[in-house]
């Protein structure tokens, strides 16, 4: 199922889902208080903007995302980045969730024709976890399973948000040449409900319920975009090295559990911290918002550079080796996210050290752009 791209009218409808939500969730008081505070930017500021600096404006004074975005894409973008630095992460939960997701979804097949989907998905919880299992038959063994973990700063995002993009991914696999693609997102607690080690405990739980479904750890893909790529590499540090780090998880996880046999990671934030986070006027994060997240999701047991919940400050050669997969990893990233420096210095760490390691850096492109370019995380899959 792979429906067209996102419209205006979706826009539109979208916000229509999330208002009430809104207000449920967060309250008259404080919704109307954001809207408020976000009229002027809207009425105003961004339509400014957006005119001036995409039609006149020289080209080669145009950012470089907005040199290659649609008019759709740039609108899009700049709303997003406005959104990121300006509304508080408690509303900001609420665009992502369930309640707004799902109906939206819906809607979104609907338009395109589908009154349900012609792709089989379940809600899976149990008292460990809790995600969404995305498979063509759930009575037959997959021969392919991605094993997901959204981002969204460890404070925002979910298993549903993403579930289009789930949908799809799995047709691609399925046209790719698999008899029986599946794919399990996680759906782990965000910051402030809990911080480090809950959402890596949660992840391994998950990742043995995968492995006791697939069976067969080579045929599992561990993946995910942003702070969900930065819980798959502590993942896949904790299943290399269990008792290196056992007192910073109350003993949790010291089971040991098969590697999977490849990895892809979109605009992983591999450093929580780092002075390489550099911004960028393409780009919509902002350094100085993440490095907060960062610091709410290491807690206060654990130091934002540890390397089992910081990857990026792991320099441990050793360690690597043993947990990358037979199959090698695959990192798909923005030249103008926050993150490229970062992203480029642990894929070159890496690859001078006898990783196997492939990447594609997308030019002009922003964080977790390579999100929307699924053909490229099929096409990866199906030369593995």
């Amino acid at each position: 199922m792979i429906l067209g791209p996102v419209s205006y009218l979706d826009c539109v409808v979208f916000c229509a889902f999330l208002t009430p939500q809104l207000i449920i969730h967060v309250g008259f008081l404080e919704t109307v208080s954001v809207v408020l505070q976000c009229l002027p930017f809207l009425l105003f500021e961004l339509p400014f903007t957006f005119i001036r600096e995409r039609y006149f404006v020289g080209i080669n004074k145009q950012s470089p995302f907005v040199q290659k975005a649609s008019p759709f894409e740039d609108f899009v973008v700049r709303c997003v980045r406005y959104a990121f630095a300006n509304v508080p992460p408690n509303v900001g939960r609420v665009f992502f969730s369930k309640s707004v997701a799902l109906p939206f979804l819906r809607f979104r097949m609907l338009r395109h024709g589908y009154i349900r989907s012609p792709i089989h998905w379940h809600e899976y919880k149990n008292k460990r976890f809790k995600g969404i299992w995305v498979i063509k038959d759930p009575m037959i063994k997959p021969d392919i399973c991605v094993f997901y973990a959204h981002g969204g700063g460890f404070s925002m995002g979910s298993a549903y948000f993403y579930l289009e993009f789930l949908l799809t991914w799995l047709s691609l696999l399925n046209d790719s040449g698999y008899q029986n693609p599946a794919i399990f997102a996680l759906d782990y607690t965000l910051v402030p409900d809990a911080s480090f080690p809950t959402q890596l405990e949660e992840a391994i739980a998950a990742y043995e319920h995968v492995l006791s479904t697939v069976q067969d750890p080579n045929r599992i893909c561990v993946s995910g975009d942003s702070a969900g790529a930065t819980i798959v590499l502590s993942l896949l540090l904790h299943l290399a090295n269990i008792g290196r780090h056992l007192e910073k998880m109350d003993n949790t996880g010291a089971w040991h559990l098969a590697k999977p046999g490849m990895a892809i990671l979109i605009s992983p934030w591999v450093t929580l911290v780092s002075e390489k986070h550099q911004n960028t006027t393409s780009d919509y994060l902002d350094a100085g918002h993440l490095h907060q997240y960062a610091r709410q999701y290491a807690g206060e047991k654990v130091s934002v550079n540890d390397p089992l919940l910081s990857p990026g400050d792991c320099r441990d050669i050793s360690w690597w080796k043993k947990a990358a997969p037979s199959k090698g990893i695959f990192v798909a990233y923005g030249a103008e996210e926050v993150f490229a420096f970062d992203i480029a210095d642990l894929i070159r760490f890496l690859g001078e050290n006898g990783v196997k390691v492939r990447s594609k850096e997308e030019q002009g492109g922003i964080h977790a752009w390579p999100v929307a370019l699924k053909v490229v995380l099929a096409l990866y899959l199906s030369d593995c």
